[in-house]
């Protein structure tokens, strides 16, 4: 039987600790409370409040009743028992809704995803949903955030690390705590309810820096503050929340050593600037060997028109002993760009099958296009099928062809080579576009800005650019992880116009994820769709 029962319990909440960020005013704003810390056994509420990060108020959908939302603190080996519980009211938004655990790879657990209609039924509201799931040898920076719609633009987003007593990094740094994450994300002053009305570019009004900023003819709102001692060393925890734009991480008169991208310890790389796409992570090293001041941090976007002026796209770093005002550091120069090609991990880690471009066991090419506004993939549209895909899956549909959405999904056998190329033509419009694969880390072969292919050492990760016109980046990865899995534009409003597939893989292995499966996941559908699973359950086990 593969529906198991969960067991019961009451899932405590660790209570809230640390604070991520000060404010810049003696004043602060009732925008966003303070972050604080929870546990991997811990309840998550879902809820709307109304919030003004940036000045402007407007009612938001928050994990924990903040933004962003409470940073989930675990130690590698942790097991994680999160009870989301849906308690939306607010009409004007969705009010169903799914958590996904971004970079989290769910081996057996496929289930617990969150990826709504792909790996379970929206939770709906006043239900909740207990996610129980491992993350063995992952360690590293990952993020948590709603996977039903575009909810995540609303608000719902956070922070989620997986501390390693044994970083092999650990001499390069004296600090790492909740007090050197910094979040990086847009904010929007329309529900998403109005803004997925509007087919093409949709344009943010606000950056916000752990979670404060200010927008264009705005107040004078508090900005975010990261406090730092001179002569230590921290280990900044740079996380892309965005829906849409990707920026550009720089702090005033500080160089940055890369030690990790996306939950993977990198050789360490030293820059001046880095590029944050919407899901990708990094650990940087930064040294507190300045004078004693203010600098800004500095977060413009991709977008046209990027301005410093009266504080926006900022943040302040300040030296212990520094005045209580605004920076007046210089920007630059810059002469230590990032280049993705140069990251590789610190562990080597053999790049799957023969090294040659088309010579893997199955080779996937995914060119994406805009036709009408609307993305296609393949010349196909995703669109949400009307039963999630794992339980399709394991409704015993035995071809890809059965699969919904209708030429979306790609089935994968098991413990195989898979290469997948982005050909970027520039007839996808608003990138450069974070390409995100859910359930794996992947080897970038070729990178964003590059021709030449690397077998060695590329970088390991679980969201890459797929660049500019002209560049073809590929990438790959084993399929030993049953279940259907997301690849998709992490640009939330490019994934609900239709930019994504679902790679449904190892269905022959789905007996592990069966083995998984709580009761309580049966329930989150429709009553229809819950007949449907005992009528499944009965047909295969009698």
């Amino acid at each position: 039987m593969f529906l198991r029962i969960v067991l019961a319990g009451c899932l405590l909440a660790s209570s809230h600790a640390g604070s991520v960020t000060s404010r810049s005013d003696s004043d602060p704003s009732p925008s966003s409370a303070l972050p604080s810390t929870i546990q991997p056994v811990t309840e998550l509420i879902i809820a709307n409040k109304v919030i003004a990060p940036d000045g402007f108020a407007r009612s938001a959908t928050l994990a924990g009743g903040m933004f962003p939302g409470p940073l989930i603190k675990a130690q590698k080996n942790d097991n994680f028992s999160i009870n989301v519980v849906n308690r939306l009211q607010d009409k004007n938004m969705a009010l169903s809704t799914s958590v996904h655990w971004h970079g989290i790879q769910q081996k057996k657990t496929n289930w617990a995803d969150g990826a709504s209609f792909i790996t379970q039924c929206p939770i709906p509201q006043n239900r909740s949903f207990l996610h129980q799931f491992t993350a063995p040898n992952q360690t590293g920076t990952f993020w948590y955030h709603s996977h039903f719609s575009t909810q995540y633009c609303d608000g719902l987003r956070g922070p989620l690390v997986i501390y390693d007593p044994d970083d092999p990094h650990q001499e390069l740094y004296d600090i790492d705590d909740e007090s050197t994450i910094i979040t990086l994300s847009d904010w929007y002053h329309d529900p998403t309810t109005k803004l997925n009305k509007i087919l093409g570019p949709v344009t943010y009004n606000s950056t916000l820096i752990n979670g404060l900023g200010r927008y264009r003819g705005g107040p004078k709102s508090p900005l975010s503050v990261i406090n730092v001692e001179q002569g230590n060393r921290y280990r900044f925890r740079i996380i892309g929340l965005s829906c849409d734009p990707s920026y550009n991480f720089t702090i005033d008169g500080h160089v940055m050593t890369i030690i990790e991208a996306d939950g993977i310890e990198t050789v360490p790389v030293t820059v001046d600037s880095l590029p944050v796409l919407a899901g990708q992570r990094y650990s940087i090293v930064v040294h507190a060997n300045k004078p004693v001041d203010n600098y800004w941090v500095r977060a413009p976007s991709n977008f046209a028109n990027q301005t410093f002026v009266g504080g926006l796209n900022q943040a302040i770093l300040r030296y212990n002993g520094a005045p209580d005002a605004d920076p007046t550091s210089s920007p630059g120069p810059y002469i230590l760009p990032f280049n993705e090609a140069n990251l590789a991990p610190l562990i080597s880690v053999p790049v799957p099958g023969f090294p040659e471009i088309g010579k893997a066991d199955v080779h996937i090419n995914l060119l994406a296009v805009t036709i009408n506004n609307l993305f296609r993939v393949n010349d196909v549209q995703y669109h949400n099928p009307p039963t999630p895909v794992l339980l399709q899956m394991l409704s015993g549909a035995r071809h890809p062809s059965d699969l919904l959405p209708s030429g979306s999904v790609y089935e994968l056998p098991s413990n195989k080579v898979v290469e997948i190329t982005f050909p970027n033509t520039g007839l996808a419009f608003g990138g450069p576009h974070p390409i995100h694969l859910h359930g794996h880390n992947f080897a970038v072969v070729r990178n964003a800005g590059s021709n030449t292919t690397n077998f060695v050492n590329p970088v390991w990760r679980d969201t890459v650019s797929m660049g500019s016109t002209g560049d073809n980046v590929t990438i790959r990865f084993v399929t030993d992880n049953s279940g259907p899995w997301f690849i998709h534009c992490h640009i939330d409003f490019h994934l609900n116009h239709g930019f994504a597939v679902v790679m449904a893989e190892a269905r022959d292995q789905l007996a592990d994820v069966n083995a998984t499966i709580p009761e309580s996941w049966a329930s989150l559908c429709p009553s229809n769709e819950q007949s449907r699973l005992v009528s499944i359950n009965t047909t295969r086990h009698t």
